[in-house]
């Protein structure tokens, strides 16, 4: 049985986050209204997270000793990792002392920080379908992994190059022949998250869609591990980076089954409980595995429109070890808005205009710093049907003006 305490007193359940943009706030919201004491914790002061929680701490999440030191005088009974860049082995060590308990688990976080130790345990391990993969220290590899060596057959064209870590899409780049090869290169150098030389490139899968599959891991009635699954999220991506979202996507039924079967086999393996986000690669019947996060994913954003508790609220429930409500409410479509210019403290224009479009609502996320291609907000619309909610979304969004004072 679970017991919550009161925030702000000696009995509070406290809940530490390791970033804290716009994902994390709505996990904090969803966090405060079950009466969880939060901690906000950012790399920059004033990130959206830290606006909402009862605490905010501004540390550099990759430097283990800062690390070490703030979970150790702040004591939360869960630390909830919501980035990649954060000094996973000390969360392992903290973990293993039993200092404190990781979400899902510290070894989850560590494996999926960066994308050679998912999908070394995706398709070596687990031995799922995914895409022909090489990882390169160097351009030169890079090079010789797509073209071959001494007879040796490569990767080939087009591809798809990443820094092995980094987040929504940064330093991602699709490659049709080999001049585009050096600016790829330098591309993934430029967006990873740390300053780490190594990249996987990727047989490019020749795909009808993409979706993300929300995977939940919950406590059920007898206090047994059950997997739940939300309705597909299908998306469209711009250089990797997730510009709309739409839910529930259509799958042939043979294709749901292997989407679920695969989601289900890595949460399994990564253990604890909370919300995953799992993508695959879907063509007619078959499915490949992409990537998952081990907490809510920028496209399931839609979930706040479409769910009766969206992604934020199951991942809030499920590591509380409380039931959870994966069913959907009705369709729904998410678009992005962009900040459009490299400032402080914008402000928007046109927001009545975007909410008298039917069926929308709005998240502006309060982030103290724009850029030109940063995601500032996003407009959600729900509909009768996907297509409707998708071009309400898309003219709502449009209609929100940031612009500098």
């Amino acid at each position: 049985m679970t017991t919550l305490g009161t925030p702000l007193s000696p009995h509070a359940t406290k809940v530490m986050l390791l970033g804290s943009g716009e994902l994390g706030k709505e996990v904090l919201i969803a966090l405060q209204r079950l009466g969880v004491e939060t901690i906000a914790v950012d790399r920059y002061d004033h990130a959206p997270g830290q606006q909402v929680a009862h605490h905010s701490r501004t540390i550099t999440m990759s430097d283990p000793a800062q690390l070490k030191a703030l979970i150790e005088a702040e004591r939360p009974h869960l630390v909830v990792p919501e980035i990649e860049a954060i000094a996973t082995p000390m969360l392992e060590e903290l973990e293993a002392a039993g200092t404190v308990r990781v979400i899902p688990t510290a070894r989850a976080a560590r494996l999926t920080m960066d994308r050679e130790g998912i999908r070394v345990l995706a398709a070596e391990t687990l031995g799922l379908p995914t895409s022909p993969y090489r990882f390169c220290d160097s351009l030169d590899e890079l090079q010789a992994a797509i073209e071959g060596v001494g007879g040796a057959p490569g990767i080939g064209y087009p591809c798809v190059i990443k820094p092995v870590m980094s987040s929504s899409g940064k330093g991602q780049s699709k490659i049709d022949g080999p001049a585009d090869v050096p600016k790829a290169w330098a591309a993934a150098m430029a967006g990873g998250r740390v300053s780490h030389g190594r990249v996987i490139v990727e047989g490019f899968i020749d795909f009808d869609y993409e979706i993300t599959l929300l995977t939940v891991r919950s406590l059920g009635a007898e206090g047994q591990v059950e997997t739940h699954f939300c309705a597909p999220i299908g998306h469209l991506q711009v250089s990797g980076d997730y510009v709309e979202s739409w839910q529930p996507h259509p799958m042939h039924p043979a294709a749901l089954e292997k989407a679920r079967q695969i989601a289900k086999a890595v949460t399994d393996n990564l253990g604890g409980q909370g919300l995953f986000g799992v993508e695959l690669f879907v063509q007619g019947e078959q499915v490949w595995f992409s990537e998952v996060s081990p907490r809510p994913h920028d496209t399931g954003l839609v979930t706040l429109c479409t769910q009766h508790q969206s992604e934020f609220e199951l991942h809030a429930r499920a590591i509380l070890g409380l039931p959870v409500d994966t069913s959907l409410r009705n369709p729904g479509a998410s678009a992005v808005i962009y900040g459009g210019m490299d400032a402080v403290g914008i402000v928007f224009d046109g927001v009545e205009e975007a909410l008298r479009v039917p069926g929308i609502d709005l998240r502006l996320f309060g982030k103290p710093e724009s850029f030109a291609k940063r995601r500032m907000g996003v407009a959600l619309a729900r509909a009768v049907d996907v297509d409707t909610a998708r071009s309400n979304a898309k003219l709502a969004a449009s209609k929100v003006r940031p612009r500098v004072v």
